[in-house]
């Protein structure tokens, strides 16, 4: 089975899609557009009324793919319903008549959405603080997904779908599930659930596994990355699996590439947990095969986890950051001068002092402190910014760096503020039985 990665994050580049689907001899094209805080977002703008509660590029990923998926035959395997799947599972039929595709069927996993099943009570939360559980934050709670396995999208595949749409499930999962549906491996098969999830987890990121993220503009080079080719793999029934990408694009996959992102987002290479399965990736052997292709074999598989993780998103707050620049003689001494005069006033004059206000001079300490002492650079930008449940001290730094034009030190100029408010994520667990997937077949 030919597996190919269209997306690897909700705002991916749509273009390399678009080629892997038409250059590509496709079985499977899968877009994984779904993170923890993607799908609190979506929540959040679904109940405001603010968002269709999926992935907003939707449309336009299908309006470029979906014509060109369902001539070569190409089945679409998805996370873009985000907080919504049923609605992207009809967006996908209106994208079909709008491209005059007829016959087009859909399947819709679903059941991810856990909040009316969880004691918050009984829930700790994940690298709390001890005894903290969800009720310390009930008020705050906007949705509660649990990570689902390929239980429901095997169910779609099953049904012959020529899309399947779903919200929160882990990543692998989405390429792990159109292989046990081909080479019929079943629950049992934990080495071959293994190897499928490796798979997944490689490609899940896309372009990343091509160098997107391996390249540094230094020792690690990689080629035409403004025309960065996304990877496919083909795998075998025994779960041998081969990596590559299509000829003239940019970028390279190589054993260096793929190691980095096998360990990308593992914290015990020994016990990798997935819903379906704990993968073993310590005896994973990489090998390259031929040029900008790689070959994958060994991981091994142990039962899957007795629970299931469960993403909680939470109103956090508000989030304000001003910014305004100095140049010229003595910039960093204005740019400090003014960082001063603001905290004076946040503390002594409004009394924020137990609201955190951090200070950086970009070009200075913003990332790593300026090193030459004997002379100040042209120029600074001041970033002030602060993260806090108090509406109204959010608004107050705006306005504070913006009277800096005229009270503070001369030459400050280009004031930005922005202020919006944040979303957070707690993490607790669930059990598999309070979890209840769920496929519905469109025509």
């Amino acid at each position: 089975m030919r597996l190919g990665a269209g997306a690897g994050f909700a705002g991916d580049r749509i273009d390399p899609a678009v080629d892997l689907v038409a250059r590509g001899g496709l079985d499977v094209l899968v877009f994984e557009c779904l993170a923890e805080r993607t799908i609190t977002a979506a929540q959040a703008a679904l109940v405001q009324g603010l968002g269709p509660g999926y992935d907003p590029l939707l449309r336009e990923r299908l309006l470029a793919t979906l014509g060109l998926a369902h001539a070569h035959g190409t089945v679409i395997v998805t996370n873009s319903g985000a907080a919504n799947p049923h609605g992207a599972g009809r967006l996908v039929l209106d994208v079909a008549d709008a491209l005059g595709i007829a016959g087009l069927t859909v399947a819709v996993a679903d059941g991810d959405d856990v909040l009316d099943r969880l004691s918050f009570r009984d829930s700790p939360v994940l690298g709390g603080r001890d005894g903290e559980t969800l009720e310390d934050h009930r008020d705050a709670v906007v949705g509660a997904h649990a990570y689902l396995g390929v239980d429901a999208l095997v169910e779609g595949l099953r049904s012959g779908a020529d899309v399947v749409i779903t919200g929160r499930t882990s990543d692998a999962a989405l390429f792990l599930a159109p292989l046990m549906h081909c080479h019929g491996w079943t629950p049992e098969d934990l080495d071959l659930l293994a190897a499928g999830s490796t798979v997944g987890h490689l490609l899940e990121c896309a372009g990343q596994l091509t160098g997107g993220y391996f390249a540094d503009g230094n020792a690690k080079h990689v080629p035409g990355l403004a025309r960065l080719g996304f990877p496919m793999a083909d795998v075998d029934r025994d779960g041998t699996a081969r990596f590559f990408k299509l000829p003239g694009t940019g970028g390279r996959l190589d054993r260096a590439t793929a190691v980095e992102q096998l360990l990308y987002e593992v914290s015990d290479p020994m016990a990798y947990l997935t819903p379906d399965v704990t993968v073993d990736l310590s005896a994973v052997r990489i090998e390259e095969s031929g040029t900008d292709e790689v070959t994958v074999v060994g991981a091994v598989g142990r039962p899957a986890p007795t629970t299931l993780k469960v993403s909680v998103g939470i109103r956090d707050g508000f989030q304000s950051v001003a910014e305004i620049s100095y140049a010229g003689p003595h910039a960093v001494d204005r740019a400090l001068l003014a960082a001063d005069i603001v905290g004076e006033r946040w503390n002594d004059v409004h009394g924020l002092g137990h609201v955190q206000l951090s200070t950086e001079l970009i070009g200075v300490n913003a990332c790593t402190p300026w090193t030459d002492v004997d002379q100040q650079p042209g120029e600074v930008r001041l970033r002030l910014a602060t993260r806090t449940l108090d509406e109204h001290a959010a608004l107050l730094l705006g306005r504070e760096v913006e009277a800096l034009y005229t009270n503070g030190p001369s030459g400050g100029g280009g004031v930005v503020t922005r202020m919006a408010p944040t979303l957070g994520l707690l993490s607790t667990t669930i059990p598999r039985s309070e979890v209840m997937p769920t496929t519905t077949v469109y025509r």
